[in-house]
């Protein structure tokens, strides 16, 4: 029902005036006049430098990695270039001839024969470069033939199985960095040829680093930006750090680090190695198959810029309860003389129509206590007309309801009542197991009748049989209007012979039923088919499709008669 315009008004009148009062306005825009300039400019600002800051910190992570990636690099040739100058070295050379080709004619004195003697001589280059673990000299095939280590813990490479042809400057085979736990530290291996006086392959010479002696390379403490660099393997283990002691950094999230390797010079948040929150990007190294991350502590970056905006927020709060109470002291002056026209609107809200105020004001407030009085006036005329309106829109909707509901011919329950009784019915079953039966029914020959006293005589039929339907059952039963001549009666908490009883009484009823039509007596029967529900029967189409078969049978039977199908 659509409320007249009238007390329209008041409701959004008593919404405005009593619910969004005008002081909470002046406070609410006094609030909002502040805080919208303020924070929008100091939060513009704040955004601006935060962009800053990190555009700053990317560059110079950018930097770290890539001054440690040229420096890796650097590195590498100069070990490389070490290992090549000692694989050319007569004493290897012999050495390896004399082993792996006895047959040839080498130039080899009985020292540079004996195995022992070349270990020997690769242990005395070992104490002299720092970087060396342990050197090993291999044949073309790949086995040791002497290590400045034991034999048996020699580190094992595979050779390509064709070296380039400028093998003797450029050839250099690179084991990816792993964890050796014999040195208890990060290696890396690297083998150059060893060729024969005749430019002939005859083996390789194979050198393992120990990546610890690459730590003061990676950053230069006095000129290098600020920040720890890392290098990391494919599973995100830390290999050698910029840090002093290493192993006291955590291992980085694999899948942060392949977001890292993703994305190479974009810096990313993430829970970093050195702390907790960092800032960090990673670069993947052109000549060693290891991730360089750089990261800084998120903390420090953004230290100063948190407690400058720390102190911000803590100034825009102070002057929003300033204004806030300067504010409220002018809303109070201004909301004092409404309180009296508020609560003559609340007891005209709680149904009091005899409310009366005083205009004793000339302005603005005065104009609307004469307003306010015009309304209340008008709404006491309203009121008995809104009342009978309701009265006789009540009645009209229970006249709706039940013709919703009912079949108009017959006045049982339709279709649609229907299935939303049966839905119920079987959702009763389902909780409580409290068994129903359903009795489908139609008039035997019902289309010969129509055809032969119309169809006015067919539906009085109809009619007839319905009262005898409604006369046949209990309160707390249904019977409705399936379709055309058919019926569907609905017995609550009753048994399958049970219902053939009653089945059986209404076809007895139904058949001694006469009807007079046009100077002739006509006799109608009816055929009816009996289901008791069941569990299986989940939706009101089940049951219908049970009970029809039911009908059939009742029908092909004879007519005239009740069926029960279990």
């Amino acid at each position: 029902m659509t409320s007249p315009p009238i007390l329209t008004f008041l409701e959004t009148f008593i919404y405005m005036v009593w619910l969004k009062s005008i002081k909470s306005k002046i406070m609410v825009f006094a609030i909002i006049a502040t805080l919208i300039p303020s924070l929008g400019l100091g939060l513009l600002s704040f955004r601006q430098n935060e962009v800053q800051i990190s555009d700053n910190v990317t560059r110079e992570l950018r930097t770290l990695t890539s001054d440690a990636s040229r420096e890796i690099e650097l590195w590498i040739d100069k070990r490389a270039h070490e290992v090549r100058v000692t694989s050319t070295s007569s004493a290897v050379i012999d050495g390896l001839s004399a082993i792996a080709r006895p047959q040839a004619n080498i130039r080899a004195n009985a020292a540079t024969k004996n195995p022992q003697a070349l270990a020997h001589y690769l242990r005395s280059i070992q104490t002299k470069l720092d970087t060396l673990l342990e050197l090993t000299v291999v044949d073309a095939g790949g086995q040791i033939v002497a290590s400045s280590a034991a034999t048996a813990a020699a580190a094992a490479i595979t050779l390509p199985n064709d070296w380039p042809p400028h093998s003797l400057t450029e050839g250099l085979v690179i084991v990816p960095p792993h964890w050796d736990e014999q040195y208890a530290t990060a290696t890396l291996s690297i083998a150059v040829p060893v060729l024969s006086y005749d430019n002939l392959l005859m083996g390789a010479l194979v050198a393992v680093l120990d990546l610890r002696m690459l730590q003061p390379h990676l950053k230069d403490t006095a000129k290098s930006p600020p920040g720890e660099v890392l290098l990391l393997d494919r599973d995100g283990r830390i290999l050698v750090g910029s840090q002093t002691d290493s192993k006291k950094l955590k291992q980085l999230d694999v899948s942060v680090l392949r977001r890292l390797e993703e994305q190479p010079g974009i810096s990313l948040v993430f829970r970093g190695m050195t702390h907790p929150e960092v800032i960090g990007l990673a670069d993947v190294s052109a000549n060693l198959p290891v991730t360089i991350v750089a990261e800084r502590d998120r903390a420090e970056v953004y230290g100063a810029w948190v407690d400058l905006r720390d102190m911000f927020l803590a100034l825009v709060g102070a002057l929003v309860i300033v204004v806030a109470a300067v504010a409220f002291q002018m809303g109070r002056s201004i909301v004092g003389p409404l309180q009296r026209l508020i609560g003559a609107a609340d007891r005209i809200a709680s149904g009091d129509l005899e409310v009366r105020l005083a205009a004793t004001r000339n302005d603005e407030l005065g104009h609307l206590t004469q307003v306010f009085n015009q309304m209340a006036d008008k709404l006491r005329h309203s009121h008995a007309e809104i009342m009978a309106a309701n009265q006789a829109m009540q009645q009209q909707n229970q006249v709706l309801e039940t013709l919703s509901i009912t079949d108009s011919l017959t006045g049982l329950y339709n279709r649609s009542k229907l299935d939303a009784i049966l839905s119920d019915e079987l959702a009763r079953f389902n909780r409580t197991q409290r068994e129903f039966t359903l009795l489908m029914m139609d008039i035997d020959y019902f289309k010969t009748l129509n055809d032969t006293y119309g169809h006015i005589t067919g539906d009085e039929i109809l009619a007839a049989v319905a009262r005898i339907l409604v006369q046949s059952i209990r309160s707390i039963d249904y019977a409705a209007r399936y379709g055309g001549d058919e019926f569907i009666i609905i017995l609550v908490e009753t048994s399958a012979d049970q219902a053939l009883n009653t089945a059986e009484r209404i076809r007895s009823q139904v058949e001694n039923m006469r009807y007079r039509a046009n100077d002739s007596i006509i006799a109608v029967t009816v055929s009816i088919g009996v289901v008791q529900c069941q569990s299986a029967d989940i939706t009101p189409t089940a049951v219908f499709a049970r009970a029809d078969s039911a009908l059939y049978e009742a029908k092909h039977a004879g007519r005239n008669r009740a069926f029960c199908v279990s």
